[in-house]
């Protein structure tokens, strides 16, 4: 297959509460959330106006994302928590984590901002389209990539000093961007889109379209041939030749699917109604959900088997895994 030949210009430029400290031990498969019971914690590091989108994890410090500027940090592993000051209320779209242990983050208004390793100095930089920006990534060589609108891709090699700018000149959003390694990556989208690059993002091409233009909420891909996308309905497909063909699972929920939590050894999904799925046995089962109409977006594994998660109303929380929930039998 041949890359596309891409266009370039140069600008210079906790539930409620958080319950890290009670754990919600999850006994058997399935363990539904008592969400009033973990009210507890939290010195309004974390507030019911809060709504969650992104985190992001190095060799210190955790962060979690979300709307009008909201950025909370823990340096323990998310026993406690510190709400960042940000000059800025533009909502943060999506976070990674680079080499060099520091983080960038998108927010709303077109502008990265880039945190150090412990993010508690965060500096904005601005991004050159018009186009909006929905996902942002940080390359294995530390580069910085956005994506959204139009098929655009921006990235900069200089820590936003300057952006290259490519795009497939589609009207289509691209709302996931994931780099497997040095060279290749892989991006989803409007449409059942999936594209893919094997020079380092340089050029794109065309990897499949996933079924009846399925518009993927979110994507995570283990390797350029297998991956998974989820999105409404409790949807999710796999592919096992990099995106050019999809077969759909069986999950245990109808409710939207917002985020993939990988593992060493396991993984886990999120999703509406605080639920939270695992791949077992080549299906999605159920681990946990609640009964308020809450979402989970996105989370991290942390050692000794925790699964920590956020989403909206302030939702933040850590789920301690049986052993046998540790482990994937996918």
């Amino acid at each position: 297959m041949q890359n596309t030949p891409l266009r370039k210009r140069r600008t210079v430029g906790k539930a409620i509460a958080i319950a890290s400290t009670s754990s919600l031990l999850l006994s058997g498969c399935e363990a539904p959330l008592n969400l009033e019971a973990v009210r507890q914690v939290s010195e309004q590091s974390s507030k019911r106006t809060d709504f969650y989108q992104a985190m992001a994890q190095n060799q210190e410090t955790i962060v979690v994302s979300g709307n009008d500027g909201v950025l909370l940090t823990s340096s323990d592993n998310g026993t406690t928590w510190k709400r960042q000051a940000l000059k800025s209320n533009a909502s943060f779209l999506a976070l990674d984590v680079c080499p060099d242990n520091t983080f960038i983050a998108l927010t709303f208004n077109n502008q990265i901002w880039h945190g150090n390793a412990q993010a508690n100095h965060w500096t904005p930089h601005a991004l050159p389209s018009q186009e909006q920006m929905m996902t942002a990534a940080c390359a294995p060589d530390g580069s910085w990539w956005t994506a959204g609108s139009f098929t655009t891709i921006q990235y900069s090699s200089d820590q936003g000093q300057t952006w290259d700018e490519t795009s497939l000149f589609e009207d289509a959003i691209i709302n996931n961007l994931q780099f497997i390694n040095q060279d290749q990556a892989i991006a989803t989208g409007e449409y059942g889109m999936v594209l893919r690059s094997d020079d380092g993002g340089q050029s794109w091409d065309y990897a499949g379209y996933l079924p009846d233009e399925f518009y993927a909420h979110t994507s995570y891909f283990r390797s350029m041939d297998e991956g998974w996308v989820g999105g409404l309905n409790g949807f999710i497909y796999h592919t096992t030749d990099g995106g050019q063909s999809w077969e759909k699972m069986h999950a245990d929920t109808n409710a939207p699917v917002f985020g993939f939590v990988p593992g060493d050894s396991a993984l886990y999904a999120v999703a509406d109604n605080a639920t939270v799925l695992q791949l077992r046995d080549n299906a999605w089962k159920k681990i946990s959900e609640s009964g308020q109409p809450l979402y989970l977006r996105t989370g991290l594994l942390l050692p000794e088997r925790t699964l920590l998660v956020a989403g909206g109303r302030g939702l933040l929380f850590d789920l301690e895994l049986p052993a046998a929930l540790a482990a994937s039998k996918d």
